[in-house]
C-alpha cells in the first residue's frame, strides 16, 4: 500500500553528551551493533591514549600542535578544550553520509554540542546522565586510569556539565543500559514521525474517487469500485 506521504530521506544529526563515565561510548556502541545503517563520526583528541584505547576506533590521537593545525585549516565542524586537553569533529564525510539517509552520532562534549546545536538547530540532542553521582564517583574509580586529581577535576566537570542538561532536546539516565539504547531508539523513531520531516504529501488514483463519491449527494446507495 503506497504511502500519503513522502517523508526527507535525510539522516539525522545525533549528538550524544554527559559527564565522564556517564556510559555515553557504550550506549553508543551498543546502538550501532544493533543499526547498521547509522554511523558514528570519530572525534579527534589531544589527549594521550588510555589502556583499550584504539587510534581511528576510539578517537583519532593528535599532538597539540596537529590538532591546533586542523583548527587553523577549518578541518574541524566544532572543538573544545576539556581538562587540558582538545577534543574535536572533523568535517570530513558528516555531510555525505547525511546526504545518504543515514544516522551520523557524534559523541562529543558538552560545549561542543552546544557549538553543534547553534551551527545545525536540527541536529538532535541527548544527554546521558548517571544513575546517581555516587554510581558516576564508582564508576571513575573503577576505570583505575588516572590519578586522584584527574578523577576529581571530572568528577568536578560533571556537576557543571549536569546544570546546561535543559539546553538539550533530550534526556536518557544510564541505569541499565539495554534500557537506555531502547530510549535512544525511541527518540530517533519519534524524530522521524515529525511534521517538518513531510516532503510531500500526495494522494493517488484510489483516493481521489473515494473522496469524489464522498462528496456526492447520494454517496450512501452507490457503490464504491475502487
Amino acid at each position: 500500500m503506497s504511502n500519503i506521504i513522502k517523508q526527507k530521506e535525510r539522516g539525522s544529526l545525533v549528538v550524544i553528551s554527559g559527564p565522564s563515565g556517564c556510559g555515553k561510548d557504550s550506549i553508543v556502541a551498543k546502538y550501532l551493533e544493533k543499526n547498521k545503517s547509522a554511523w558514528l563520526s570519530i572525534s579527534c583528541t589531544s589527549r594521550d591514549m588510555r589502556p583499550g584505547d584504539e587510534e581511528g576506533k576510539t578517537y583519532y590521537f593528535l599532538s597539540k600542535k596537529e590538532f591546533e593545525e586542523k583548527i587553523k585549516n577549518n578541518e574541524l565542524l566544532e572543538y573544545a578544550k576539556y581538562n587540558d586537553n582538545y577534543y574535536g569533529t572533523p568535517k570530513a564525510d558528516i555531510e555525505e553520509k547525511l546526504k545518504k539517509g543515514i544516522d551520523v552520532f557524534l559523541v562529543i562534549e558538552v560545549q561542543g554540542a552546544l557549538k553543534v546545536k547553534e551551527l545545525i538547530p536540527e541536529a538532535i540532542c541527548i544527554f546521558v546522565l548517571p544513575p546517581s553521582m555516587k554510581e558516576l564517583r564508582n564508576r571513575l574509580v573503577g576505570r583505575k586510569t588516572e590519578s586522584k586529581d584527574k578523577i576529581l577535576k571530572r568528577f568536578t566537570a560533571a556537576y557543571q556539565e549536569i546544570n546546561e542538561v535543559t539546553k538539550y532536546n533530550y534526556v536518557v539516565t544510564n541505569d541499565e543500559i539495554d534500557e537506555a539504547v531502547t530510549k535512544v531508539k525511541a527518540i530517533l523513531l519519534s524524530e522521524r514521525c515529525r511534521v517538518d520531516r513531510i516532503e510531500e504529501v500526495y494522494l493517488d488514483n484510489s483516493e481521489e474517487a473515494i473522496h469524489e463519491l464522498l462528496m456526492g449527494e447520494d454517496f450512501e446507495n452507490e457503490d464504491i469500485k475502487i
